[in-house]
């Protein structure tokens, strides 16, 4: 399954020449993965308030195009490996089109908030996940 979560451009997303600043595509997939949290059922002030957190532990990007202002994309997210305290998202910034302007493959591990260390995902999540797979 396929999560798309729809991204404008905005002036602050980009440099003096109108192009989206590369590190603000970390911000578009961040975005996109919070929001299909959110479309399962998932608070993440709750999971916080549980000690619960995920971070990124690493990011890939690779840029094909440059992205502008005013630009209308959606984020396409789907999950290419989930394991006991981390998953893999692989993300890709597309126009109307189809036309890919960056892909992602990020993982994110599940941590306790209070040890900053891995801690398994709940299960709750990892079973709307995995039906989403």
């Amino acid at each position: 399954m396929t999560f798309n979560w729809p991204i404008t451009v905005y002036y602050e997303d980009t440099d003096a020449g109108g192009v989206v600043y590369h590190s603000n595509y970390l911000n578009f997939f961040e975005r996109a993965r919070t929001e299909w949290l959110k479309s399962i059922g998932v608070s993440q002030t709750k999971l916080l308030a549980d000690d619960i957190a995920f971070v990124v532990k690493r990011a890939e990007l690779d840029f094909r195009r440059a992205a502008k202002f005013e630009q209308d994309f959606t984020v396409e997210s789907c999950i290419s490996s989930l394991k006991k305290a981390s998953l893999v998202f692989q993300q890709r910034l597309i126009d109307e089109l189809g036309e890919c302007y960056c892909e992602a493959s990020v993982t994110v591990a599940c941590v306790s908030l209070s040890k900053m260390r891995p801690r398994a995902i709940p299960e709750f999540i990892v079973q709307e996940f995995d039906s989403a797979r």
